[in-house]
Parts: structure tokens; sequence; C-alpha cells
């Protein structure tokens, strides 16, 4: 599962690297990859993870990415991103992380 902000960030990285984006959507096409996060309900939760981030600061998709560890008990996040180190769902407890690092 994945958010509009994630597979944006993920389309633009794969444009400016010079990569096509007809894999990532096929992964849609496949229903390997789903957009099932509502921002507007969200939105107070992700304000306040960007803000208690901001020494980073916390890209948008990130913080959605946060809260959607928090509402999906058992899931791991993938990433390149060194920041989901760091970061912690429910303000404690750390995120299950699938990493190259």
């Amino acid at each position: 599962m994945a958010c509009d902000a994630v597979i944006s960030e993920a389309l633009f990285l794969l444009n400016r690297a010079g990569h096509g984006t007809d894999n990532l959507f096929a992964l849609v096409d496949a229903g390997f990859l789903r957009s099932n996060f509502s921002f507007h309900d969200e939105y107070r939760r992700v304000r306040d993870l960007m803000h208690r981030y901001r020494d980073r600061p916390m890209a948008f998709a990130d913080a959605c990415l946060v809260r959607m560890a928090e509402l999906i008990p058992d899931n791991c996040v993938w990433t390149v991103d060194r920041d989901f180190a760091f970061y912690r769902k429910h303000g404690r407890r750390s995120i299950s992380l699938v990493a190259p690092w």
C-alpha cells in the first residue's frame, strides 16, 4: 500500500534519474501498488508529524508513510530514505523497514 504523495515522489525520482515510469504503473495495474490513504482524514496528524520532525525536515510523503505505519499495525515501510531510521510511530515505536542500509 502507498499514498498519492509517495507515488508522485517515486515518479519524480524515476524521471529525474532518467528511468521510465512504466514499471511503476505496471505495479498499479497488477494490484501490487495501491493508494488507500486519505489525506483529508489524516491531515492533522500529518501536519503534527511534519512539525515534530521539522529539524530534518520531514517530507510530506514521509509524514504520510509514518501516519500509515501508525494506522496499519503490522506493516513494513520500503525505503531508501535514511530519515526513517529516526522517525517513530506513535511518538516512540520504531517503524519496521525494508531498506538497503
